[in-house]
């Protein structure tokens, strides 16, 4: 046995290990239907992030500006509800945050068109949950998203 492929396979990821072995996943987002590159692809990490990112600062600035008073402790929790209106409202409606707009993100169902409100809810309160949204499958949706048959594609 070569004890080299045995440990660059581990090193690499069970991933690369299956694919070494003959097994194709193909492009993220393939098994949902969606292009390989361009709109209506995938969303990349670094967008997703990054979305997430203006989303927190603003609804940072509306908490401190409205609610907080200066208070730390409420700042946290004011902006968590702050981020949880802002979603439900904002997805629900348009289907973007303001910061994914400004990424060029869109929420989508997985067969396309618009998130239906009990769908939205749910994926809302999960992503607020933090959790679900660090699970990831191999399309690279979080479980908020999977749970709630959403995706995040490019505009």
């Amino acid at each position: 046995m070569d004890n080299r492929r045995a440990v660059g396979s581990w090193l690499s990821g069970p991933r690369a290990a299956a694919e070494g072995m003959g097994v194709e996943f193909g492009y993220r987002g393939r098994r949902l239907g969606l292009p390989e590159h361009g709109p209506g692809s995938i969303a990349p990490l670094g967008r997703r992030v990054g979305a997430l990112a203006v989303d927190w600062a603003l609804c940072m600035l509306i908490a401190y500006g409205l609610f907080a008073h200066g208070d730390r402790q409420a700042l946290s929790n004011w902006t968590l509800a702050v981020f949880f209106v802002l979603s439900l409202l904002t997805v629900g409606t348009v289907g973007s945050t303001p910061g994914k707009r400004v990424l060029g993100l869109r929420v989508v169902a997985e067969g396309g068109g618009r998130l239906g409100v009990l769908r939205v809810l749910l994926r809302s309160v999960l992503l607020c949950l933090a959790v679900p949204a660090l699970i990831w499958d191999r399309d690279s949706r979080g479980l908020h998203d999977r749970l709630a048959r959403a995706v995040q594609v490019r505009i």
